[in-house]
């Protein structure tokens, strides 16, 4: 093991951990600068093995850098900062020592070389962000919590079947790319995309988000999902099966945001559509489209969670979290609804934003590989995430009917917060060659031609006319959405108590009638070998002979007949 190089998510897992010990301005400082500490440690990690131990007669490799992990450790550490800057005002003691573990957990994964140490910190992940859930102390999100940690657990259990079956088939612990050629490598595919919202347990993202603090879905927003993109990424490339499996998260994630009153329940479909698109770059596999996947990941985490600070915002400032109850808000809060514009913009890739310079990755590199129905697909995604988050969201919220609510701007801390990552989705898209470089692959793709801004300054335009001409279809009302979540949420519950408990009942009583019948037998049995019974009598040798007879007279008859 090469000691002077220090693992950079271990330091914000062990700083957590110090955190509740700190108090007052000591501790505002701390939360701020040790992601920027993290970030400065995850740039010494040289590329190849940096760790290297022994375990079970098997090589493990807890820190290896290269492009692509040195990207998504990049971003996670950006997001613990910035996430913990918004929360500073968080009266919880427990969510941001919690959400730094999830997001050291999420730099492990993305620093590990070994599936061992992989699975090691998903799992640390899973509990990390659990409190998260939990610490907003609430029954609603302490009952969401226990479904996300099933649902996560689930995954995990697939994942390690999947690892052990992949050690034992391949004698290799090495974190490289797989093909799905056994069942090993299913199960491993099929935990990963558990974490990505994949169907069909996609709901489990927006039943469990929402629950959160103001603050602490922000930080779910940026590392379950990412993580589980980086994973694929680099274990399964060019998978075809990944290009249906995201087209359908994209546009489940568009038809169940368009129904959505919730605000943070909306914008957690978004993040299970923003996830498919990337899904998709990873399944067509080309150098493009994995660095249209990774880039995508990088500023969606960015412009996600800028979304995510504006709605927290105005939960924080006003109370309330539907749709129809909320309008007018930019009177008041111009500065939250000008951060919360920015996002919009950036999510619906408007030219001279974030979105706008990565998104058009993943479609360029379909358009190349001749897949024109993919990219037919990713076009109508791409105008129906202007619909439910580059324009529902801010429109209802923000404008539109005045609610009659005049909240005032949220703290300090949270609109630096969401002033800084406003700011980077405007400068990734004026000047994106720095995010461009961190990239896996050389980039040969320039966004910025006259073609493609016009076509999507169209497409824009269309989609955003065609809201407003639908927007009587679109009015805000008390809905209830449901989604595949009802199946853990209310059926299997009622199949628990309607079926499942008559039958433990109905099976404790056969037990305890057979125990009956066992304890009579047994009283019997011993009251025959009692010291006056029957079996204790002692029995004359004529009594005896007579049964010896008996016995060998019945067995010549059975033999001769």
């Amino acid at each position: 093991m090469t000691e002077l190089v220090i693992h950079p998510g271990l330091v914000l897992i062990v700083g957590a951990l110090l955190l509740p010990l700190l108090r007052g301005t000591l501790r505002s400082i701390a939360v701020v600068a040790l992601p920027l500490l993290v970030l400065a440690l995850v740039w010494q990690v040289p590329d190849g093995p940096a760790w290297q131990l022994r375990f079970l007669d098997y090589t493990i490799t807890p820190l290896q850098g290269d492009k692509l992990s040195r990207l998504f450790a990049t971003i996670f550490s950006l997001m613990a900062a910035g996430g913990g800057l918004f929360a500073l005002s968080q009266k919880s003691r427990i969510e941001v020592p919690a959400a730094f573990v999830y997001a050291g957990s999420a730099i492990g994964v993305a620093l590990a070389g070994d599936l061992v140490t992989v699975f090691a910190f998903w799992e640390l992940m899973a509990i990390g962000s659990t409190l998260v859930l939990w610490s907003q102390g609430t029954d609603e999100s302490y009952r969401a919590a226990q479904r996300y940690l099933m649902i996560h657990l689930l995954g995990g259990v697939l994942l390690f079947a999947g690892v052990t079956g992949h050690i034992v088939q391949t004698g290799d612990v090495a974190f490289t790319r797989m093909v799905l050629d056994s069942p090993a490598h299913w199960l491993i595919l099929m935990g990963f995309l558990v974490n990505a919202g994949a169907p069909p347990l996609s709901a489990w993202l927006p039943d469990a988000y929402p629950q959160a603090s103001w603050s602490g879905t922000v930080f779910l927003s940026a590392f379950t999902t990412k993580t589980a993109v980086y994973v694929l990424i680099r274990g399964f490339p060019g998978t075809e099966l990944l290009i249906w499996v995201g087209l359908f998260m994209a546009f489940y994630g568009i038809v169940y945001g368009l129904l959505e009153n919730d605000i943070r329940r909306i914008l957690a479909y978004t993040i299970v559509n923003q996830g498919g698109l990337m899904m998709v770059g990873v399944g067509i596999g080309t150098e493009m489209a994995l660095n249209g996947a990774a880039a995508q990941a990088f500023a969606g985490v960015i412009y996600v969670a800028l979304l995510l600070m504006s709605a927290g915002s105005v939960m924080l400032m006003t109370g309330r979290r539907k749709c129809s109850e909320l309008g007018g808000l930019f009177r008041t809060m111009p500065l939250t609804a000008t951060c919360a514009m920015v996002g919009a913009l950036s999510i619906s890739a408007f030219p001279l934003t974030s979105g706008f310079v990565s998104k058009s990755m993943v479609s360029q590199a379909a358009l190349n590989g001749h897949l024109l129905p993919v990219w037919l697909l990713l076009v109508a995604a791409s105008a129906g995430a202007l619909l439910h988050a580059g324009i529902k969201y801010p429109w209802f919220v923000f404008f539109q009917k005045d609610s009659g609510l005049r909240p005032a701007e949220p703290p300090a801390s949270m609109r630096w917060a969401m002033v800084a990552f406003a700011f980077l989705c405007i400068a990734l898209g004026v000047w994106p060659e720095p995010l461009y470089a961190l990239l896996p692959f050389a980039v040969n793709y320039v966004p910025y031609t006259g073609a493609h801004v016009l076509t999507q300054l169209q497409l824009l335009l269309f989609s955003g006319l065609a809201f407003f001409m639908l927007l009587p279809y679109l009015k805000r009302t008390l809905t209830i959405t449901l989604d595949t979540d009802w199946i853990w949420r209310r059926l299997l519950p009622a199949l628990q108590l309607n079926v499942g408990l008559p039958l433990v009942n109905t099976w404790h009583r056969l037990m305890r009638g057979l125990l009956d019948v066992g304890s009579e037998v047994l009283t019997v049995v011993m009251h025959q070998h009692r010291q006056d019974g029957r079996f204790a009598r002692t029995w004359s040798t004529r009594s005896m002979a007579l049964w010896v007879l008996v016995l060998l007279l019945g067995y010549l008859i059975l033999y001769y007949v």
